[in-house]
């Protein structure tokens, strides 16, 4: 088989807010940036003394690491100015881990450290959106020369797994990997390992997923029966590792059901059970700082994220970004010829990468999921996303909506410019933090 399945284009679906935007907190930094933006939000909201706040900081930029090319920031108040990309890497590493989660780790049957999850997170300029892009980790791409960390550089490679990019030079390597790859500046970028997953999970007391079906796998020693699961712990982790038993039991299936996660913590996270929590807000400060200061770390910043400030303004330029407009879609790819490894889709990803640089709103037109990892279930909650219009009043309905279907808000009685969307091509699957998805059993 030369190509992956390019599935049936299904209807397009805006990821612009059709109604009011309302005060929301997404802070979708995904399982590490997220925890310690509330952290710092945290200790600003709550008062904490000084002396928690200086040595919040000095452990987060003790345990940083530097990027290639990115000049130092000056902070300031207020959200960041522009648009913003931030690369997140889970790593597989063994080092410091509970030896007894981990069998493969006694059996040391993978040395190295390996990005094997790699999302690129980028918030836009006014009008705030944000995309969140997942990499596969078996995708063969171009990794450039890196540098060593002793001054030196290690030779580029025309050909290579994208996960190797973290063993062979670190964070570093992994963010000049993805912005050759895309064409995209990464501006900062964060990795956790799988302790720190565990801990994170459990500072926010866990998060709801849904699977359509009964699911085991005795690679990570989950099973799970058809419904809803709140998971935390090593449950949440498990749940983020598992690819035997789900979908087509690809890391393309796997994605899709990380980004199930993701969605759901969102909508966690804005809701008042976190957000409205100084305790849960408070231990989100100490779970992130504590992550920092392990040996090896289980949570490591780029040096200019490693700033309170900085994850503040960040924080602050999403914090208002409706559900619609929170976007998770998958690298399209297809396989190559030994159906082992996936290979760039590189014109249907240029579409999405120059909509980014554009600015413009996306369309989803492909299924949810390239390894059929997850289903649509229907929307989230009314309360949770952009409130429907009125049944049988439609979207044109007089004064329900403070948006027309072609644009965002209206002054003086008349509508503003036509919002720019760009239709995705259908080998890009995705969903939005509006929909809510359940888990497909392996078929």
């Amino acid at each position: 088989m030369t190509g992956a399945h390019q599935p049936a284009p299904r209807a397009g679906r805006e990821t612009v807010a059709r109604h009011a935007r309302e005060t929301r907190h997404p802070l979708i930094r995904a399982l590490s940036v997220v925890g310690v933006v509330v952290a710092v939000l945290a200790t600003s909201i709550a008062g904490v003394a000084a002396y928690t706040v200086w040595d919040t900081v000095s452990a987060l930029e003790d345990s940083s690491v530097e990027l290639v090319g990115n000049e130092v920031l000056p902070p300031s108040i207020g959200e960041i100015e522009g648009g913003v990309n931030v690369l997140l890497v889970g790593s597989d590493s063994c080092e410091g881990q509970d030896i007894s989660l981990f069998p493969r780790c006694a059996n040391n049957d993978a040395e190295g450290e390996r990005n094997d999850v790699t999302m690129l997170v980028h918030i836009s300029d006014e009008p705030r959106r944000v995309t969140v892009v997942s990499f596969p980790r078996d995708m063969i791409v171009p990794i450039p020369s890196c540098p060593d960390g002793e001054g030196g550089q290690y030779s580029a490679m025309s050909a290579q797994p994208l996960n190797a990019s973290y063993m062979y030079g670190g964070l570093p390597c992994t963010a000049l990997t993805i912005e050759e790859l895309t064409g995209e500046e990464i501006h900062f970028a964060a990795a956790i390992r799988w302790t720190g997953v565990i801990d994170m999970s459990d500072a926010i007391g866990g998060v709801d997923v849904c699977v359509a079906g009964d699911i085991s796998d005795v690679h990570t020693g989950l099973s799970l029966t058809e419904g809803e699961h709140t998971l935390q712990g090593v449950q949440a982790l498990q749940f983020l590792r598992i690819r035997h038993g789900i979908g087509d039991g690809s890391d393309l299936g796997r994605i899709s059901n990380q980004q199930q996660f993701m969605s759901s913590m969102v909508r966690k996270l804005k809701s008042d059970a976190v957000l409205g929590d100084p305790q849960t807000l408070l231990r989100f400060a100490t779970t992130a700082v504590d992550l920092t200061r392990q040996d090896p770390p289980q949570l490591v910043l780029s040096s200019d994220l490693a700033n309170p400030m900085r994850m503040v303004q960040i924080a602050m330029a999403a914090k208002d970004v409706p559900f619609e407009d929170i976007v998770f879609v998958q690298y399209p790819t297809e396989y190559d010829a030994d159906f082992v490894h996936v290979l760039p889709v590189r014109d249907a990803a240029d579409v999405l990468f120059a909509a980014l640089r554009e600015n413009q709103a996306v369309t989803l037109t492909g299924e949810a999921s390239q390894g059929y990892g997850v289903e649509v279930r229907g929307e989230a909650d009314a309360g949770e996303a952009a409130e429907p219009a009125p049944e049988g009043e439609g979207d044109a309905a007089a004064g329900e909506t403070d948006a027309a279907p072609e644009a965002e808000g209206e002054t003086g009685g008349e509508a503003a410019a036509p919002i720019e969307r760009v239709e995705l091509p259908s080998q890009i699957a995705g969903t939005t933090a509006a929909e809510v998805t359940c888990t497909r059993p392996e078929s």
